[in-house]
């Protein structure tokens, strides 16, 4: 009998699955490798601090060998999680990715300048949504029911831990991920200053929510 995957909480020794996942969708959901130097630097952002920082808000999508093909991980409170991010988590990766000195003269530099200002994740439009996440499938695991389960985990234990929204920022030039989220009730959040290739996007943790999506 094949294994069924299912979703499980994250563990250490998911960590290097996780990062290769990372890698292999943040080029607006493809793969990084052909278009960075060190596509490391993406999981070094991303997702590495979350896991390192709040743990038991990870979850995998464990493709029922132990492997995981897909994963969703956050933080139930963006402003504590912006100031560990600077004082626990950059100083385990600067000496990798020091800091550029110039304004950013390629796309990894771009990426590691994002690595360097975490305070750009604290917005006033999306204060009332005081958690955030990202969520990353293979492409072979997409459209197949996966996401819809990790980010439905990922929204019952915020809502356990009493958070009441949450808010994501996704490239807006990927469609296919817009869709999705449209389809889980994330709304648009205006942000007039933002950079107009981001979309800030936010709902509500309540199961009632998720009872009202699936009439």
């Amino acid at each position: 009998m094949t294994p069924s995957p299912f979703v499980r909480p994250y563990r250490p020794q998911d960590r290097a699955a996780l990062e290769d996942i990372c890698v292999r969708t943040a080029h607006a959901g493809g793969d990084s490798r052909p278009h960075y130097q060190d596509p490391g630097v993406f999981p070094a952002a991303f997702a590495a601090p979350y896991v390192h920082l709040e743990p038991e808000l990870a979850f995998v999508l464990d493709d029922g060998e132990g492997r995981a093909v897909g994963y969703v991980l956050g933080t139930a409170d963006t402003p504590r999680f912006v100031e560990d991010y600077r004082v626990k988590w950059l100083p385990l990766v600067a000496d990798r990715y020091p800091e550029p000195r110039h304004e950013p003269r390629t796309p990894d530099e771009e990426i590691v300048r994002l690595l360097h200002r975490p305070e750009r994740m604290l917005l006033p439009e999306v204060a009332a949504y005081p958690a955030h996440l990202h969520i990353d499938l293979l492409p072979e695991w997409q459209g197949r029911g996966y996401g819809r389960a990790l980010m439905e985990t990922f929204l019952r234990a915020l809502h356990e831990r009493g958070v009441a929204a949450v808010h994501l920022s996704m490239v807006s030039a990927n469609t296919p991920a817009r869709a999705f989220y449209d389809r889980l009730g994330f709304h648009a959040i205006d942000v007039p200053d933002a950079d107009a290739t981001v979309t800030y996007l936010g709902r509500s943790t309540s199961p009632a929510e998720e009872l009202r999506i699936r009439r």
